[in-house]
């Protein structure tokens, strides 16, 4: 898997720049800019630092469009990656209160 290639489609997805991510992560800047000049695949840390950034476990960096996922479940995570921390536990509050009836 192309680990650059895929955090560009993340940032993407979010509508997150390079800056917005290194500041979320904790990662200078350059040490992003400089994985992409020099298509460095980023350590297993530094990738820690962006899942944890994007808000997803490394299996969700890793997994692939082939995933077993349906079409509805793609929709659903795609939109969920857009709201910001509040909205998700709403929406997650809201998802629990509906599986209790």
């Amino acid at each position: 898997m192309d680990c650059l290639a895929r955090i560009q489609e993340l940032l993407a997805e979010r509508n997150i720049s390079m800056y917005q991510l290194s500041k979320k992560a904790g990662i200078p800047q350059s040490t992003l800019s400089n994985l992409f000049i020099r298509y460095n695949a980023p350590t297993i840390p530094t990738l820690e630092k962006i899942c944890d950034a994007l808000e997803i476990t490394l299996s969700e960096f890793f997994k692939t469009e082939e995933s077993d996922y349906t079409t509805e479940e793609k929709r659903l995570l795609s939109e969920f990656h857009r709201l910001p921390p509040e909205a998700r536990h709403q929406l997650i509050s809201l998802l629990e209160a509906i599986n209790k009836k």
